[in-house]
């Protein structure tokens, strides 16, 4: 690899120092991703804040130039190719593919919750530092991330979403039950002024991003996978009431007019943009909107599914969208739309987020593209650019490292060789 001149900055002149009485730790590489400038460089170092797993980066660049503090521990990871802790902007930690269709109902509600703690320690094991979570049950998602940050579990980063919120008879209601079976629908809103109010409430209870579904989806028993689902008016209420409010919104959008009338709306990301026009690539290039394409789980469904117990009008929107989501996403990347990554683990198994890199690459974009995607560009997407994405100093030291050069064979993201967030090293390759 040719080394590059990169951030070079020590960690007296940033202002920061390490947590009192705790020694910085170094960590030395053979070599560093730099997603920011899209550059390897060799012989690298990052100096991290040792603050129990909230530490910072204090120092970050290669090692003949980087300053490392007086008394700090030093720990080598060896021949291998350290990246920014990866992102994943769409997963469901309590969701588990193998209780598809009917099979979830025979477990009583805090059975997912309990999930949730298995998937979060799979997800961070993944080299996963940060995902949003973009809907669950019974405020799961807020208890995971309470726990995680309070050190009681393992896990990454969570961007909560609580209830992703929908229309009645909709993508996010539950219409696989007959009319005199009424379920719990808390995410269920009408008419602008009662979507609002759920924006609020949503945000009262701990989402720290809203998510709506703005047309039908795959895995809905009644809808058309792509019809829309919220009026302009409805999409317009929601979006300025979350934005109002400090908070990014994520629209689930398969179907051409819901995903127009979301990006019009002013939404932030458009997940899953399976049947996306070049209007809606014009618009999201204007609006500086983001897509979040889940092009490897095609895969899973269509093979795993009718074992899983999903519905078979399921797996048969599945067949006609999955093919089309990857000839959409092709054309995306030649638009120049913008890509974060995102998988919707929980619709495939948790801890298996890397494996949709390769697909990325395969239909378009390059390695260091890919990488971008799951790094500076969902950082930059979450609005927390201060914090994650890059190996910068100030931001959190979250970083997992790979054998080999990911930037010509992503398939090596697949098996982290260690996980370190906030400065600990939390996993290590057996």
């Amino acid at each position: 690899m040719k080394q590059a001149n990169i951030l070079v900055t020590g960690f007296a002149a940033a202002g920061l120092a390490s947590a009192a009485g705790a020694a910085p730790v170094a960590y030395t590489a053979a070599h560093m991703v730099d997603v920011i400038a899209g550059r390897v460089i060799d012989n690298a170092v990052v100096v991290a804040d040792n603050d129990d797993g909230r530490g910072r980066i204090l120092a970050a660049g290669p090692a003949a130039t980087t300053a490392i503090p007086a008394g700090a521990r030093r720990v080598d990871l060896g021949a291998v190719t350290l990246l920014p802790g990866l992102i994943d902007m769409h997963v469901h930690l309590t969701g588990d593919p193998t209780l598809s269709g009917y099979r979830g109902l025979e477990f009583v509600p805090s059975f997912a919750t309990v999930l949730g703690v298995k998937h979060a320690k799979l997800t961070l094991d993944a080299g996963f530092t940060t995902v949003r979570n973009v809907g669950a049950n019974s405020l799961d998602d807020v208890g995971l991330k309470q726990a995680i940050s309070r050190g009681d579990i393992p896990g990454p980063r969570i961007v909560p979403a609580t209830y992703a919120i929908g229309a009645t008879g909709g993508h996010c209601d539950s219409t696989e039950f007959p009319p005199d079976v009424t379920v719990p629908t808390p995410g269920i809103a009408n008419g602008p002024e009662e979507i609002r109010a759920k924006v609020r409430q949503l945000r009262k209870w701990g989402a720290e991003v809203i998510k709506f579904c703005g047309t039908g989806g795959v895995f809905s028993k009644t809808d058309t996978v792509g019809g829309q689902q919220y009026s302009q008016a409805e999409m317009d209420a929601l979006v300025a009431e979350a934005h109002m409010l400090g908070m990014k919104v994520a629209v689930h959008a398969h179907g051409p007019e819901g995903i127009v009338a979301a990006l019009k709306a002013g939404a932030d990301t458009i997940e899953h943009a399976s049947l996306a026009t070049e209007e809606a690539f014009a618009l999201a290039k204007a609006k500086s909107a983001w897509f979040s394409m889940d092009i490897y789980n095609d895969d899973y469904i269509l093979a795993e599914g009718e074992k899983n117990g999903v519905f078979p009008e399921s797996l048969e929107k599945e067949r006609a969208i999955g093919r089309a989501q990857r000839e959409t996403f092709q054309r995306a990347v030649r638009a120049g739309v913008r890509m974060v990554y995102g998988t919707d683990a929980g619709v495939y198994p948790h801890g298996q987020n890397a494996r949709q890199f390769a697909k990325m690459v395969e239909w378009g974009l390059t390695p260091m593209q890919a990488i971008q995607a799951a790094t500076v560009n969902a950082g930059e997407a979450l609005g927390r650019s201060k914090d994650v994405g890059a190996l910068v100093v100030g931001r959190y030291a979250d970083m997992v490292a790979v054998a080999g050069d990911p930037t010509r064979d992503v398939t090596v993201l697949m098996a982290p060789k260690a996980v370190i967030k906030g400065g600990e090293l939390v996993g290590q390759a057996r």
